[in-house]
């Protein structure tokens, strides 16, 4: 379904205290996911957001050691899609991108600088952000839905350690630098174990659970309109 028709599919559900996971974009505007946040949280009903790449293993295997990132480093590249193409590749294909990084980083957007082209529609097919934190930590986002290779690949630099994640290929590799009694530091690491799984199953069933439980689900509705707000400044740095 196009992202302009969440609200409307999704308001009666939770305005009758229906349980409801709506894919990400989570709505067309900051308005319209303020909405649907006012409703959800009049009727109690349980509001996550499809950003699935949140369920990938290796993300999640990554996020307990991510402490202070100062650089983060992101391509996700891909073919031409030939679907939502009523929206640019911001809130298509980077908005995953912008999820992971503030669950990484809870603190304030200090600034962002962006451009984006379109190449083979009238909506931007390829874009590049710098997103500045008020922890000082930089990210520089590429994405793209007009390339010939499929890339989903994040870094993060932080002090004493280095963590790559291969989205597609679900792989983790760290590395850090440990001190030797004597001598100079070594570098030691190497990748991760970790058990693959299909995000989106793993999604549906967090958000069953939570329904269930009554737990917050694991991307809550904030989190969605927290990703929809990033990647809606990225929109305009572009000049769109």
């Amino acid at each position: 379904m196009p992202t302009a028709g969440h609200l409307a599919v999704a308001r009666p559900f939770l305005e009758r205290g229906v349980h409801v996971l709506v894919e990400k974009p989570m709505a067309a505007s900051l308005a319209e996911a303020d909405g649907m946040l006012a409703v959800a949280a009049r009727t109690g009903a349980t509001l996550a957001v499809g950003h699935t790449e949140r369920f990938n293993p290796a993300v999640q295997a990554a996020l307990p050691i991510l402490r202070t990132p100062r650089f983060i480093e992101v391509h996700r590249l891909s073919g031409f899609p030939e679907r939502s193409l009523d929206i640019d590749v911001v809130f298509d294909v980077m908005i995953h991108d912008l999820d992971v990084i503030l669950a990484v980083d809870s603190s304030d957007v200090a600034g962002v600088e962006a451009i984006g082209v379109p190449v083979l529609t009238p909506k931007v097919d390829i874009a590049n952000a710098r997103v500045t934190f008020q922890s000082g930590c930089i990210a520089n986002i590429t994405a793209s839905r007009i390339s010939r290779d499929k890339v989903r690949k994040m870094r993060f630099f932080q002090p004493d350690m280095y963590a790559s994640i291969d989205c597609a290929a679900q792989e983790l590799e760290v590395w850090r630098l440990e001190p030797v009694p004597g001598d100079r530091p070594r570098i030691a690491g190497g990748p991760v174990p970790v058990a693959p799984a299909e995000p989106l199953q793993q999604e549906l069933a967090d958000f069953v659970d939570a329904v269930r439980t009554g737990r917050a689900p694991r991307v809550p509705g904030t989190a969605g309109r927290r990703a929809l707000a990033l990647a809606t400044r990225v929109h305009e740095a572009m000049g769109r």
